[in-house]
């Protein structure tokens, strides 16, 4: 914050932050005549929409006293938007201006009194937000001069010699140096050791504590040729120090981190093993077959799926150099004692090496912005993730397969065709060749063939789902040559001089210069700081045994000449040399040929290439069409958060296709997609994600871009099932309502390209890919400001939603509604998750780290378990049935205990598709087509869909039977309806299943043991039970993994049950969370019987995330605790739990209710405020349809029973809507005008309250009844509280008051106007509305 004053008025202090649509009135408001004649008449929201950079001034009270909209093109008619530099080299020497380096203030204004100090401080925010802007430019009509407040900033620009000037305007330049100058870098000297002393300990005194009062005077002082100390100064005065050596253990550096694009950090060697050795080829005739067999493509090692190798443990340093046994034994001075400042630096203050050589006892990071001052802690790192290299390990003992690295090739092999950066250098020849192999990255699991699965005799059930594939160790190259890199060990600089950070690269690579890269480790935990923005963040190898990430930042990105323009065909061949492992580069220069052929497509559609150029070298390329769907994205996916659709012309949005770029020039990423932006004349960039069983003619169009990171995706938004036959020719337009192949989307616009995301390194591990846990994990991937580099999932079949859809697969269990199918290719969670497919066994809380089944370790800052409860295979009671009187009364052990050990092979569970999948692909090959019988055992919603798919694979129902245990006592039944429990065993006995009810298992093989069962006998009140089967399908009762149980337990995690947490979803570790029916809350809040299982999964998922964002995302403020007394209160949830399956007989079947306790509805019923139902149909006829309507008239319970299909995603909008918002349902239905609820909810009228909009039109009408019309007088809301804390009940003459008023007031006329415009802005959705004009 700062202050700004008036001519003998008040100072006001302020604050710089970006602007929002929002305050367009409040801006129009400062607009004077002075304003339009400098820059026209304009849309304010408009300039706001479109600008590159757009500043507001607020003062404590948030009053708007000024606001600045930049541009990268002028604000001219005279000069197109990509062509605006050859324009102004016409009558200006601007050589030193570039795209990179200049925008345009295309809008200003500011109050009168503070208009001076607004515009000195928007510039200079300006300048310090774009570290790389070095000219901002004024352009000003003919005949008019600026106002006072910008002339004194802004400089008429000299002309060159004989140049006439733009007809029509002038142009004022303000530069860098007047506002806030490039820092001044040199070498350190101990004097300045008083000026970076405060700055260091204003963050923390660790430093001085371990390493003395004069250790940086003591470091400055050591310095030597390997090791130099710089500093930046202000006016004289210093206010940033670094540290800087060329000691670093790149060898250590390949093992852990993927360093083959930048050729392992070393100099190029003919002895380096950058290829794998591949075994030569015998001839044809040689007989052995082991050796004439061909290499297969799964066969070699790829870098795009690396299998984890063991790794002995080091704590040698990957920057100052590990010290060998056989240096040990040369140098044994060096193992003395060192200095204190020796031991910071990793550098002896008299030239000796410490001892220690572990750079996590050696590094600092100190930066003003977080106020943080860390010395990191070694630990083990499995795995970090990069958005466009995705990886996905399989956890069997050690990884399996990686999601993501640089391409489907061995990124270490040497391109010798690509042109050197560097020309005077021959060593950056290799590098940059090495460096331009960006490859696209497809997870090996999304390349993955769906291949039919084999039978094997030792297996129990071959699976059909996508298994991540076994592959070869992966191989690592070996690079020979000498370091070509040195390390920043400590770096600090003031706050206020941060954004200059970049500052200190060009000094210090001056200090090597025979080296071409600067790295730094920095700790997980340390948030990104500016100076990091400027490097590439690489990907970790898996496993690695630093606990750091890697930055590394080459010597050509300070090369400031990264220009963008069109493609010609003489940039084929550096394209080429760029793309070469580039996955789908095929399609990509084959659309780069069509380009430089055509220009368009031969349908028409035109082309857009571009490439980055630096040195005159083809450092990255883009290529782009039109987006031709931009109804369709518009009207199925939340595009509107980001921008505001009608201020964008159709023609000003594209769709990449490809788009490639160097990891050399990676920090020019978002400044690539600006330029494509300026001179494609778009507004806004698409890019979609397809799910990986999508047809490979789809995928095949895109490749994965490289600047997927700076993108951000979009939510999918609920879509109305329309009754397209009753609307005709009132349905949306086909553009909106057709079916496409459901994609992810990722976006970016104008205002996104100068907007930083705020990167999170902590490594934040989740446990099960449950409901809770997808919506934890969707949530953290949806924030658009916030970039989580280390999110890892921990799941037995890694995500859901990776198989093709299968209405068989997925009808066989009950659908929460949590997640559908397709809303996993919605969001695409798989290209921000790392996946571990594994099971956990273990956590230890010591060493932060889960251990997955095999050995694998995962590290963890933040671990979040969301498992869940599964079906388990079920423990007989051992009853013996051959004995008298052996009832459910008389058992000898509880049928709810654990089964420890191995069931038997024809035991079946199902709790995931992968699962589902399996046991169908069983039952189709195994059972259906042989003799024998099924059993399907338990009482649960699955069991009866289990029943239904089953049938619907061919089984006759003669061949199954259905056990059901008894219900505990005034446990209702899974449907809690009688009507519609009598309509699913009618349709079981059509279909000849046998159905026994209340029996519990007592034996399989009548006690024998065996590895198969070939029957198996049950107790109840009464006879007992003894059936043959072949196959055994348990839908008994649901519990706690038993591996993720002793891993909580051996964790000395409090388990009672379940998992204990408390209100803000913490167990008694502060590091681990959990949520979902994993967990119970702990007893202090006497609320055993509610769980999050009483809950939407989704919701708690999404909380569970809110409640952690707090520690991350630095836009929110800090987390208050809990109140004592609303600590002792548990969170409750408000969105309905939701059923929906298929039932035998094919009936579809949905409830959704308040989420409530295990009530049976009789009892529910009784109750005084229960409210009423309305029913229509009835099960016998197979439209059975019941609305409880609450004693508040909203809607709170439907049950739906119909074998006609029903549109669940409309139905479930009901929940929670007052009845008056459907058309009076309750007084229709009285008067016997509703017959059938199922038609009624088809008509045209309700499809708005289907919209996904809806809710959030029903919170503006609640806004406008608690406003108040003026100060003086009551709002609506207010009065009703008073008229019932007098009287529960409103008397008529209440009502009439009260309607009286709220016509009167005003807010009619407001609820009507924001109806319409609800109605209006979604039209797209809902044509079937006529509104005004059109009647």
């Amino acid at each position: 914050m700062t202050s700004v004053s008036s001519p003998g008025g008040p100072t006001e202090v302020i604050n710089a932050r970006r602007t929002e649509s929002l305050d367009a009135p409040r801006i129009e408001q400062l607009s004077t005549s002075a304003t339009e004649q400098l820059f026209g008449r304009v849309n304010v929201v408009s300039v706001i929409e479109k600008a590159n950079l757009a500043v507001t001034l607020c003062n404590e009270q948030d009053d708007i006293l000024g606001h600045a909209a930049l541009y990268d093109y002028p604000n001219t008619s005279e000069a197109d938007q990509a062509e605006w530099q050859q324009w102004l080299s016409q009558n200006y020497d601007t050589a030193d201006c570039t795209p990179l380096n200049s925008l345009f203030v295309h809008y200003f204004v500011a109050r009168k009194e503070y208009a001076h100090g607004c515009a000195q401080e928007i510039i200079r925010t300006i300048f310090n937000a774009v570290p790389d802007l070095h000219f901002c430019f004024l352009v000003v009509p003919q005949g008019v001069f600026p106002e006072p407040a910008l002339s004194a900033i802004f400089k008429p620009m000299e002309k060159t010699e004989d140049a006439k000037g733009p007809d029509g305007c002038s142009i004022f330049v303000s530069h860098r140096h007047e506002q806030a100058p490039v820092l001044h870098v040199r070498k350190a000297r101990v004097e300045d050791h008083d000026d970076l002393t405060p700055i260091f300990n204003r963050q923390s005194d660790v430093l001085s504590t371990k390493y003395g009062d004069y250790f940086l005077a003591e470091l400055i002082e050591a310095q030597d040729d390997n090791n130099h100390c710089v500093i930046a100064e202000v006016e004289g005065t210093a206010i940033g120090f670094m540290s800087v050596s060329n000691e670093v253990n790149t060898s250590l550096l390949a093992e852990c981190f993927e360093l083959g694009p930048f050729h392992g950090l070393c100099q190029p060697h003919p002895d380096d093993i950058l290829e794998p050795p591949r075994e030569p080829t015998p001839p044809p005739d040689v007989p052995e077959p082991s050796e004439t067999a061909p290499t297969t493509a799964d066969q070699r090692p790829s870098s795009a799926a690396s299998q984890a190798s063991a790794k002995s443990k080091r704590s040698e340093t990957a920057m100052t150099g590990e010290i060998s046994e056989a240096t040990k034994a040369d140098a044994p001075e060096k193992a003395a004692a060192p200095s204190p400042a020796g031991s910071v630096t990793g550098t002896p203050l008299a030239g000796k090496r410490s001892s220690k050589g572990s750079i996590a006892d050696v590094i600092v990071i100190v930066t003003m912005t977080t106020g943080t001052c860390r010395i990191p802690v070694n630990s083990v790192v499995l795995c970090h993730p990069i958005r466009e290299h995705r990886r996905c390990l399989r956890a069997e003992g050690q990884a399996k397969t990686e999601r993501g690295s640089y391409g489907g090739k061995n990124m270490s092999a040497p391109s010798h065709s690509s042109s050197s950066l560097l020309s005077e250098s021959s060593r950056a020849t290799s590098v940059m060749s090495e460096a331009s192999k960006v490859g696209s990255v497809k997870s090996a699991v999304s390349r993955a063939e769906l291949a039919p699965p084999t039978t094997a005799p030792d297996q129990r059930s071959p699976s059909p789902g996508v298994e991540p594939p076994s592959l070869p160790p992966r191989f690592t190259p070996m690079y020979k040559g000498g370091s070509n890199a040195f390390c920043i060990h400590l770096f600090c600089i003031d706050e206020r001089f941060e954004m200059r950070s970049q500052d200190f690269l060009p000094y210090i690579f001056s200090l090597f210069p025979d080296k071409d890269f600067v790295v730094m480790t920095v700790p997980h935990l340390v948030p990104e700081f500016p100076l990091l923005q400027n490097f590439v963040r690489v990907t970790p190898r898996v496993p690695s045994i630093l606990a750091e990430e890697l930055y590394v930042f080459h010597r050509a990105g300070l090369l400031k000449d990264f220009v963008v323009r069109p493609a010609t065909s003489e940039d084929t061949p550096g394209v080429e040399g760029l793309v070469q492992s580039v996955e789908g580069r095929e399609q990509l220069l084959k659309d780069l040929q069509q380009y430089n052929e055509a220009r368009r497509d031969p349908d028409g559609t035109e082309i857009q290439t571009y490439v980055g150029v630096s040195q005159q070298q083809v450092v990255g390329v883009a290529i782009l069409r039109r987006e031709e769907n931009v109804e369709y994205i518009r009207s199925h996916y939340n595009v509107e958060d980001f921008i505001y659709y009608n201020h964008h012309a159709r023609s000003e949005h594209g769709h990449i296709h490809h788009l490639a770029l160097n990891p050399i020039f990676q920090h020019y990423s978002k400044h690539f997609l600006k330029e494509v932006l300026r001179l494609s004349h778009k507004s806004c960039l698409y890019y979609p994600i397809y799910p990986p069983y999508a047809a490979k003619e789809t995928q095949a169009h895109h490749s994965l871009i490289t600047a997927l990171n700076e993108m951000v995706p979009v939510r999918a938004r609920r879509q109305i099932t329309y009754p397209l036959e009753r609307l005709g020719i009132n349905a949306p337009s086909h553009r909106v309502s057709k079916l496409q192949e459901c994609y992810a989307v990722n976006h970016i616009n104008r205002k996104l390209t100068l907007e930083p995301k705020v990167t999170i390194n902590a490594r934040i591990v989740v446990v099960g890919a449950s409901d809770v846990g997808l919506s934890y994990l969707e949530t953290l991937a949806f924030c658009p400001h916030l970039r989580f580099n280390n999110i890892t999932l921990v799941s037995t079949h890694g995500l859901p939603g990776e198989m093709a859809p299968d209405n068989l697969r997925d009808n066989l269990m009950g659908k929460s509604h949590c997640y559908l199918h397709q809303d996993h290719s919605l969001t695409s969670l798989r290209s921000w998750v790392n996946v571990v497919f594994g099971k956990m066994v273990a956590i230890n809380r010591q060493t932060k780290h889960v251990i997955v089944a095999g050995g694998t370790k995962v590290p963890y800052d933040h671990l979040v378990l969301c498992t869940g409860q599964q079906y388990q295979v079920p423990a007989p009671t051992g009853a013996d049935i051959t004995q008298e009187e052996m009832t459910n009364a008389t058992l000898p052990n509880s049928p709810h205990r654990r089964f420890l050990g191995e069931g038997p092979r024809n035991v079946l569970t199902v709790n995931d598709g992968h699962d589902a999948a399996s046991v169908l692909h069983t039952l189709r090959y195994d059972f259906l087509n042989a003799e024998g019988q099924l059993i399907v055992y338990g009482n649960t919603l699955d069991a009866y869909t289990c029943v239904q798919t089953v049938l619907a694979l061919g089984v006759s129902g003669s061949r199954i039977h259905l056990v059901e245990p008894p219900l505990k006592p005034h446990e209702p039944t899974c449907f809690n309806n009688p009507p519609v429990e009598q309509g699913v065993r009618s349709e079981l006995a059509q279909a000849g299943v046998q159905v026994h009810s209340g029996y519990f298992l007592a034996q399989w093989n009548d006690g024998m043991g065996g590895d198969q069962v070939q029957s198996a006998s049950f107790t109840s009140k009464a006879a007992p039970l003894r059936l043959e089967c072949s196959f055994f399908l348990s839908f008994f009762q649901k519990m706690v993994d038993y591996d993720a149980f002793k891993a909580a337990n051996d964790a000395c995690l409090v388990y009672d049950g379940k998992l204990v947490i408390d209100s803000t979803f913490h167990t008694n570790d502060s590091c681990i969370r959990a949520a979902g029916p994993l967990t119970k809350f702990a007893r202090r809040y006497h609320a055993d019987q509610w769980t999050h299982a009483n809950f939407f999964s989704k919701e708690v998922g999404f909380q569970l995330a809110a409640n952690m964002l707090h520690l991350f995302d630095p836009t929110l403020e800090n987390e208050l605790p809990p109140t004592p007394e609303m600590d002792q209160l548990i969170p409750m949830y408000d969105s309905a739990k939701i059923q929906a399956a298929v039932l035998p007989g094919g009936v579809n079947y949905l409830h959704v209710g308040k989420p409530n306790l295990k009530v049976p509805l009789d009892t529910y019923m009784s109750s005084g405020d229960y409210g009423r139902e309305l029913v229509t149909g009835s099960v016998e006829g197979g439209d059975f349809f019941r609305l409880h309507v609450n004693q508040y008239r909203t809607v709170e319970t439907i049950t739906c029973y119909s074998k006609q299909p029903i549109e669940n995603t409309n139905l479930i909008c009901l929940y929670g809507v007052h009845e008056r918002y459907l058309n009076n349902l309750v007084s229709r239905f009285d008067e016997g005008l509703l017959k059938d609820f199922y038609s009624y909810f088809r008509e045209p009228w309700c499809l708005a309250i289907f919209h996904d909009r809806f809710a959030d039109f029903r919170h503006e009408v609640r806004e406008i009844l608690l406003n108040r019309p003026t100060s003086d007088e009551e709002s609506l809301e207010e009065q009703v509280r008073q008229m019932i804390d007098e009287d529960m009940v409103l008397s008529k003459e209440q009502r009439r008051h009260l309607v009286d008023n709220f016509k009167d007031s005003g807010a009619k006329r407001s609820v009507e106007t924001r109806l319409l415009s609800y109605l209006s802005y979604n039209y797209y959705h809902l044509p079937m509305y006529a509104k005004p004009g059109m009647v």
